[in-house]
């Protein structure tokens, strides 16, 4: 529940009033509200409707957007959606228009990043989308690559920090592996629990046609002999 407070906030509040993860300057008086560098949630998209969240982010970071519709309603159901992010100035970054999809870039300053979730394709029903973005920082300056190996050779506090810090990316990464299998895992159990509904009511619908069917045939059979036989009765 801790992940999902503050792209709640900023999807209320917007880019202007939404309160600030880090100051953006020295100079800033608004007190700091610290947020996650990651998150991974699902959101309700209604018909026609955009859900947009903003994302923290320093420079030299790598950002990460990955979507995926799990499930969609209405007449036409389709799945597509159109994901954008852009940065802080409102220049786009990277646009999909799928089922699922992927936006990554290199974060190059500071400040909010925006990503939008648009449902113009389905104007009858709602989406279901689950969402996992983020920034992470590698830590690493490829001009200090060097030092920092005869740091590793030399220091050997500097080198456990060094693995470990190696570790949390490694884990990092095994995360959003993760769940991209959480999203195709659900994206398929709605999809086999709405083809199950469909093959038990269109059985039933063939069921009650081929009854019927039989009924109206005994019915005409039976009037046929009962004609046949007031006519014999006459001659």
């Amino acid at each position: 529940s801790k992940m999902l407070v503050l792209p709640v906030l900023l999807v209320l509040l917007g880019p202007a009033g939404c309160p600030k993860t880090e100051p953006l300057s020295g100079s800033g008086q608004e007190p700091l509200f610290r947020g996650a560098d990651r998150y991974d949630f699902a959101v309700v998209i209604p018909a026609g409707a955009m859900e947009c969240f903003w994302q923290f982010a320093h420079q030299s970071g790598s950002f990460f957007f990955s979507y995926e519709v799990q499930r969609a309603t209405g007449i036409g159901n389709s799945r597509n959606i159109l994901a954008t992010a852009t940065d802080p100035n409102g220049v786009q970054l990277g646009a999909s228009q799928h089922v699922r999809g992927q936006i990554n870039f290199l974060t190059r300053e500071t400040g909010f990043y925006q990503l939008c979730l648009n449902n113009h394709e389905n104007h009858f029903g709602f989406v279901q989308v689950y969402l996992n973005f983020g920034v992470y920082y590698e830590g690493f300056d490829m001009e200090k690559e060097e030092p920092e190996k005869k740091k590793e050779l030399n220091n050997t506090l500097e080198a456990i920090k060094l693995s470990i810090h190696k570790l949390e990316l490694h884990i990092f990464h095994m995360w959003r592996f993760y769940n991209f299998a959480r999203m195709r895992k659900a994206a398929d159990s709605f999809l086999l629990e709405s083809n199950y509904n469909y093959v038990n009511w269109w059985s039933v619908a063939q069921s009650c046609v081929i009854v019927l069917s039989g009924v109206l045939q005994l019915y005409f059979l039976k009037r046929l002999f009962n004609g046949h036989t007031s006519s014999g009765q006459k001659c």
